[in-house]
């Protein structure tokens, strides 16, 4: 697998060897707490803490400054166990006794603690809890009891090495989050998931499900219906024997996610896709070594393009590692390997914090094309059916258009506008001055500020100025070096694409436009 392979700590693999076995199928049933979990805000700084080693949870977050931190890692104690425990030490299970009293004092003061499932180590031995336990509803108990026990609203999924192979438990953990994404919504609680998976320097791996691929895993949440509220990549252990600016890397490999997300979620607006993006740091020399070593100087870019980019999460691995106790030493438990003073990284990134949770609208709709595509002969025309329909509340008035066509190509919707649940008819026509190739037409509709869109790709054949390169396809899969036409224009893949839009992926995008054609 390319990507990130996070080492295990000595001292998490012996806590692993010797944590006795528990029974497998432990039914969880969270009793609740006396008040609902408050949002987390828009923007978050949350390193993680290693609940491995003894160190005061709330004791470190004061001395550092730190208000959110990600703590590190439940998982089972045995292999074909449902029940969760801190490090599967089942001498500490998810009960208020075992870092209760840490997280009330977090939270008292205004902050919060963002438990992470699954890790290394767990992932390396088969006891994440979705790769060990088979009952999807005991997996979802295991995240309720959780969000119960310590009255918190995200769950962190930390998904590396087997974990990425396993189909079965892909598609399980995926399951899972969305019955407790039903439980939460009927019950009134905000609760969160975000993923964090490894990374190359241009976005997730691609691929299909267990192939290693951290891109098919959100494809399979989709899938299921998951809505996927962060996507946290870890910018480091790219192991790959290159040298790396590691804060150049973050940039390109956050905006290959943010086009990877653009394909599963194309209504969504550009600013919306950017605070679905997280990234993981890990200060100084990482697992590989000196050729990936992310310098404090590195920390103040980061930080200053994420406020630019307004991306959800900004963290690092780990906070007992953020000071420079260990001059040119890697991979680390306890420092960094870099000169920084004590909590420098912390200090940089804390600011970050801020914004609040935009609820979703009381009234909401969707916006689909059947058929969403169509190949027409230059001159030729083509229509496809809109339907709109409502997802939550009361219809409303929606007002549809079109983007995108070229020129040679018209485009437009009637009826403009219908109420949430009707349909209209997409109408395109081209002239025989129409360039071969292929466009994405964009239908947009948009109601009391809430706007949500559908792609209609549309291929023109036998127009003018035809290009040689076969025409882009969003259902094809490409790799680097391969060429299509698209626009009018040749464009080269760099690496691995699918689904994504020739000109349409910013500057860091996948695609290399080589000129007219």
């Amino acid at each position: 697998m390319t990507g990130p392979v996070r080492r295990l700590p000595v001292r998490a693999l012996l806590t692993g060897l010797v944590t006795a076995a528990a029974s497998a199928g432990l039914a969880l049933t969270g009793s609740g707490t006396a008040h609902a979990a408050t949002a987390l805000p828009t923007h978050i700084a949350a390193p993680y803490f290693e609940a491995y080693n003894g160190d005061s949870l709330s004791g470190l977050a004061a001395a550092s400054g730190n208000k959110y931190l990600t703590m590190a890692f439940i998982q089972t104690p045995s292999v074909g166990s449902c029940t969760p425990y801190w490090n599967g030490d089942s001498s500490l299970p998810i009960a208020q006794g075992n870092f209760g009293a840490d997280i009330d004092t977090i939270q008292a003061g205004g902050g919060d603690v963002i438990p992470s499932f699954g890790g290394y180590a767990a992932d390396n031995t088969g006891t994440e809890i979705a790769d060990s336990c088979t009952n999807v509803s005991s997996i979802a108990a295991a995240y309720e009891k959780v969000i119960t026990t310590y009255d918190i609203s995200r769950i962190d999924l930390d998904i590396e090495d087997n974990s990425l192979t396993n189909s079965a438990g892909i598609d399980r953990r995926n399951k899972a989050v969305k019955q407790v994404q039903d439980w939460a919504a009927a019950n009134g609680r905000p609760i969160q998931f975000s993923y964090t998976l490894p990374t190359t320097t241009h976005g997730l791996e691609g691929g299909s499900v267990g192939s290693g691929s951290g891109l098919a895993v959100l494809q399979n949440a989709v899938s299921n219906g998951v809505k996927l509220d962060v996507v946290n990549i870890m910018t480091f252990d790219y192991y790959d024997n290159a040298t790396h600016n590691m804060a150049t890397d973050t940039q390109t490999a956050a905006q290959g996610l943010h086009d990877q997300l653009g394909v599963l979620y194309p209504s969504k607006t550009d600013a919306q896709l950017w605070n679905m993006v997280g990234v993981t740091e890990m200060p100084g020399i990482d697992d590989f070594g000196a050729a990936e070593t992310f310098t404090t100087a590195n920390a103040t870019t980061v930080y200053n393009w994420a406020v630019s980019k307004g991306i959800n999460t900004l963290s690092f691995w780990a906070l007992q590692r953020d000071n420079g106790g260990c001059p040119g030493q890697g991979g680390s438990d306890s420092c960094s390997g870099t000169t920084q003073s004590t909590w420098q990284f912390s200090h940089t990134f804390e600011p970050f914090n801020g914004g609040t949770t935009t609820p979703p609208p009381a009234n909401d709709f969707s916006v689909s094309l059947t058929p969403a595509s169509a190949t027409v002969a230059a001159g030729g025309s083509a229509t496809s059916s809109v339907h709109t329909a409502v997802t939550t509340g009361s219809a409303q008035s929606v007002t549809l258009s079109v983007s995108g066509a070229p020129a040679g190509v018209t485009a437009s919707v009637s009826p403009g506008s219908v109420t949430a649940g009707g349909n209209a008819t997409l109408s395109v026509s081209t002239t025989a001055a129409a360039v071969s190739g292929s466009y994405a037409l964009t239908v947009t509709g948009t109601a009391a500020g809430t706007s949500h869109s559908a792609t209609y790709t549309l291929t023109v054949t036998g127009g003018t100025s035809a290009c040689t390169a076969a025409a882009w396809s969003s259902t094809a899969v490409y790799v680097g070096g391969n060429t299509v036409s698209y626009g009018g224009h040749t464009w080269k893949a760099k690496w691995w694409t699918t689904g994504e839009t020739p000109g349409t992926t910013g500057e860091w995008g996948v695609w290399q436009d080589l000129g007219a054609c």
